[in-house]
């Protein structure tokens, strides 16, 4: 079953989050803990949306996605992060998950859908060519993160 993720799915969410941290080969990376997701994502003015695959009433898949604005396209929408837990990979949870998350678009008329995939993660590449999505290959991804955004303040008088 696919539903909307609720405040007590916390755990499992970052649970989650954390093996697909290991996964994409960054078992450290991950710096949240349940009181982020909690209040980021199910307090008064929620950052996402996440939308959890339920089995035996125990969340075994997640997808969290989160708007986004296009200056070409207008109002988007993002998908951060879709995981299955390993153990129930290949029963059609990711699909359904990105089902999901393709309804809500449509449903919050979104001008596009927006996400990324490592180069190496073929399962998930034929899936997102078996659905239509393109997959663009010229583009790179820019991120700075904590320790990049404040030495380039500190390195940066005129700021």
């Amino acid at each position: 079953m696919i539903r909307e993720a609720r405040k007590e799915d916390a755990g499992a969410l970052l649970a989650l989050i954390k093996e697909l941290a290991v996964f994409e080969k960054e078992p450290d990376a991950v710096l949240i803990d349940e009181q982020t997701l909690v209040r980021e994502g199910f307090g008064e003015r929620p950052l996402f949306k996440c939308f959890v695959a339920e089995v035996d009433q125990r969340v075994v898949g997640m997808a969290l996605v989160y708007f986004r604005f296009s200056t070409w396209n207008g109002r988007g929408l993002y998908l951060e992060d879709l995981i299955v837990t390993e153990s129930m990979r290949g029963k059609g949870l990711g699909k359904a998950l990105l089902d999901r998350v393709i309804q809500f678009g449509k449903q919050e008329d979104v001008g596009r859908i927006d996400w990324v995939v490592l180069d190496w993660n073929q399962s998930a590449i034929k899936l997102y060519e078996s659905i239509g999505a393109n997959l663009l290959k010229d583009w790179y991804i820019a991120q700075m993160d904590r320790k990049a955004i404040a030495n380039y303040i500190e390195n940066h008088a005129n700021i």
